[in-house]
Protein backbone atom coordinates (compact mmCIF):
# COMPACT_ATOMS: atom_id res chain seq x y z
CA UNK A 1 0.00 0.00 0.00
CA UNK A 2 2.67 2.61 1.14
CA UNK A 3 4.05 1.78 -2.96
CA UNK A 4 0.76 2.76 -4.28
CA UNK A 5 0.50 6.00 -2.47
CA UNK A 6 4.56 7.17 -3.53
CA UNK A 7 3.45 6.42 -7.33
CA UNK A 8 0.50 8.44 -6.78
CA UNK A 9 2.03 10.75 -5.49
CA UNK A 10 5.03 10.91 -7.82
CA UNK A 11 1.97 11.00 -10.71
CA UNK A 12 0.34 13.93 -9.54
CA UNK A 13 3.62 16.05 -9.27
CA UNK A 14 4.98 15.64 -12.94
CA UNK A 15 1.34 16.54 -13.97
CA UNK A 16 1.27 19.96 -11.99
CA UNK A 17 5.05 20.48 -13.52
CA UNK A 18 3.51 19.82 -16.51
CA UNK A 19 0.42 22.08 -16.19
CA UNK A 20 3.06 24.87 -15.01
CA UNK A 21 5.52 24.33 -17.54
CA UNK A 22 2.82 24.25 -20.72
CA UNK A 23 0.97 27.79 -19.04
CA UNK A 24 4.59 29.65 -18.70
CA UNK A 25 5.71 28.98 -21.83
CA UNK A 26 2.52 29.77 -23.79
CA UNK A 27 2.72 33.11 -22.36
CA UNK A 28 -0.86 33.40 -23.28
CA UNK A 29 -1.41 35.37 -20.15
CA UNK A 30 -3.17 32.64 -17.84
CA UNK A 31 -1.50 32.23 -14.89
CA UNK A 32 1.81 34.38 -15.56
CA UNK A 33 0.22 37.45 -16.10
CA UNK A 34 -2.25 37.04 -13.16
CA UNK A 35 0.95 36.09 -10.71
CA UNK A 36 3.26 39.05 -12.35
CA UNK A 37 0.26 41.41 -12.07
CA UNK A 38 -0.27 40.27 -8.21
CA UNK A 39 3.55 40.56 -7.66
CA UNK A 40 3.45 44.34 -8.85
CA UNK A 41 0.27 44.78 -6.50
CA UNK A 42 2.21 43.17 -3.42
CA UNK A 43 4.94 45.39 -4.24
CA UNK A 44 3.24 48.86 -3.91
CA UNK A 45 1.55 47.91 -0.96
CA UNK A 46 4.87 47.36 0.19
CA UNK A 47 6.28 50.42 -0.63
CA UNK A 48 3.15 52.52 0.70
CA UNK A 49 3.59 50.86 3.90
CA UNK A 50 6.81 51.90 3.62
CA UNK A 51 6.49 55.37 2.80
CA UNK A 52 3.55 55.46 5.87
CA UNK A 53 6.05 54.18 8.57
CA UNK A 54 8.42 57.16 7.12
CA UNK A 55 6.03 59.80 7.77
CA UNK A 56 5.34 58.88 11.21
CA UNK A 57 8.76 58.53 12.26
CA UNK A 58 9.40 62.01 10.84
CA UNK A 59 6.41 63.15 12.54
CA UNK A 60 7.17 61.98 15.83
CA UNK A 61 10.86 63.36 15.38
CA UNK A 62 11.27 66.52 17.51
CA UNK A 63 12.69 69.33 15.08
CA UNK A 64 15.24 70.91 16.63
CA UNK A 65 13.44 74.14 17.95
CA UNK A 66 11.50 71.85 19.57
CA UNK A 67 14.03 69.66 21.52
CA UNK A 68 15.88 73.21 22.27
CA UNK A 69 12.25 74.19 23.82
CA UNK A 70 11.84 70.90 25.64
CA UNK A 71 14.80 70.89 27.26
CA UNK A 72 14.34 74.84 28.25
CA UNK A 73 11.38 73.50 30.25
CA UNK A 74 13.02 70.60 32.05
CA UNK A 75 16.17 72.94 33.31
CA UNK A 76 13.24 75.38 34.42
CA UNK A 77 11.69 72.68 36.66
CA UNK A 78 14.75 70.75 37.78
CA UNK A 79 16.80 73.94 38.74
CA UNK A 80 14.13 75.59 40.62
CA UNK A 81 13.31 71.72 42.55
CA UNK A 82 17.47 72.09 43.13
CA UNK A 83 17.57 75.86 44.43
CA UNK A 84 14.56 74.52 46.79
CA UNK A 85 16.19 71.78 48.02
CA UNK A 86 19.77 73.28 48.79
CA UNK A 87 18.12 76.10 50.09
CA UNK A 88 16.79 74.04 52.71
CA UNK A 89 20.28 72.38 53.48
CA UNK A 90 21.35 75.94 53.99
CA UNK A 91 18.41 76.31 56.54
CA UNK A 92 19.37 72.89 58.60
CA UNK A 93 23.56 73.98 58.46
CA UNK A 94 23.73 77.64 59.12
CA UNK A 95 27.01 78.84 57.66
CA UNK A 96 26.41 77.71 54.01
CA UNK A 97 25.79 79.92 51.67
CA UNK A 98 23.62 79.26 48.75
CA UNK A 99 24.33 80.80 45.33
CA UNK A 100 22.65 79.85 41.93
CA UNK A 101 24.01 78.48 38.82
CA UNK A 102 23.30 80.38 35.47
CA UNK A 103 25.69 79.93 32.91
CA UNK A 104 27.94 78.07 30.64
CA UNK A 105 28.57 74.78 32.40
CA UNK A 106 24.74 74.64 33.07
CA UNK A 107 21.84 75.62 35.35
CA UNK A 108 20.79 74.88 38.84
CA UNK A 109 22.95 75.87 42.32
CA UNK A 110 25.40 75.53 44.62
CA UNK A 111 26.01 75.52 48.75
CA UNK A 112 29.39 76.04 50.30
CA UNK A 113 31.04 76.78 53.66
CA UNK A 114 34.38 77.63 54.65
CA UNK A 115 35.56 76.49 57.95
CA UNK A 116 38.47 76.54 59.90
CA UNK A 117 40.40 74.38 62.25
CA UNK A 118 43.09 74.44 64.75
CA UNK A 119 45.38 72.07 64.69
CA UNK A 120 47.86 71.61 68.07
CA UNK A 121 50.41 74.64 68.14
CA UNK A 122 47.80 76.71 67.08
CA UNK A 123 48.19 75.83 63.02
CA UNK A 124 44.98 76.69 61.33
CA UNK A 125 43.80 74.41 58.49
CA UNK A 126 40.68 75.43 56.17
CA UNK A 127 37.69 72.95 55.26
CA UNK A 128 35.86 73.62 52.54
CA UNK A 129 32.59 71.90 52.29
CA UNK A 130 30.44 72.18 49.40
CA UNK A 131 27.55 70.68 47.09
CA UNK A 132 26.83 71.92 43.11
CA UNK A 133 24.21 70.63 41.64
CA UNK A 134 23.67 71.55 37.64
CA UNK A 135 21.57 70.81 34.47
CA UNK A 136 24.25 70.54 31.36
CA UNK A 137 23.20 72.46 28.49
CA UNK A 138 21.20 71.76 25.16
CA UNK A 139 23.68 69.30 23.09
CA UNK A 140 23.64 67.28 20.51
CA UNK A 141 22.83 64.38 22.40
CA UNK A 142 19.50 65.27 22.68
CA UNK A 143 19.81 64.52 26.47
CA UNK A 144 19.08 66.09 29.91
CA UNK A 145 21.74 65.76 32.19
CA UNK A 146 21.94 66.33 35.97
CA UNK A 147 25.80 66.29 37.57
CA UNK A 148 26.39 66.55 40.88
CA UNK A 149 29.54 67.01 42.73
CA UNK A 150 29.74 67.00 46.58
CA UNK A 151 32.90 67.58 49.03
CA UNK A 152 32.94 67.78 52.55
CA UNK A 153 35.70 68.71 54.93
CA UNK A 154 38.46 69.10 51.48
CA UNK A 155 37.19 65.66 50.72
CA UNK A 156 35.33 64.44 47.34
CA UNK A 157 32.37 62.21 48.92
CA UNK A 158 30.65 61.79 45.40
CA UNK A 159 30.29 62.89 42.16
CA UNK A 160 27.53 61.71 39.93
CA UNK A 161 25.99 62.36 36.62
CA UNK A 162 22.22 60.95 35.48
CA UNK A 163 20.76 61.67 32.25
CA UNK A 164 17.75 60.62 29.82
CA UNK A 165 17.12 61.29 26.18
CA UNK A 166 14.63 64.32 25.63
CA UNK A 167 12.10 62.47 24.24
CA UNK A 168 11.86 59.85 27.56
CA UNK A 169 12.17 62.50 30.48
CA UNK A 170 10.87 61.39 33.86
CA UNK A 171 10.78 64.83 35.54
CA UNK A 172 9.49 63.20 38.82
CA UNK A 173 12.84 60.46 38.87
CA UNK A 174 15.07 63.50 38.23
CA UNK A 175 13.47 65.14 40.82
CA UNK A 176 13.33 62.15 43.36
CA UNK A 177 17.05 61.67 42.32
CA UNK A 178 17.68 65.58 43.53
CA UNK A 179 15.99 64.72 46.35
CA UNK A 180 18.03 61.98 47.65
CA UNK A 181 21.40 62.95 46.92
CA UNK A 182 20.85 66.17 49.27
CA UNK A 183 19.54 63.97 52.02
CA UNK A 184 22.55 61.64 51.23
CA UNK A 185 25.02 65.00 51.70
CA UNK A 186 22.95 65.91 54.50
CA UNK A 187 23.55 62.83 56.62
CA UNK A 188 27.38 62.39 55.50
CA UNK A 189 27.42 66.06 56.39
CA UNK A 190 26.51 65.87 60.06
CA UNK A 191 28.35 62.69 60.42
CA UNK A 192 31.64 64.44 58.98
CA UNK A 193 31.03 67.82 61.91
Amino acid sequence: MGCEVAALLRRCASRSRIAWNESTETGSGGRTLEFHERLQRAVERGQQARDTRSRQVADRALSEEETRTLHSEYRLELSDHIGTCLGQLVDQFPGFQLESIVGEEGWGAVVSRDDIALAQGGKSTNLYSRMQMLIRPFSEGRIVELVVKATIRNREVFNRARYQMLGQVDLESFAENVDLWVLEYAELYSAAV
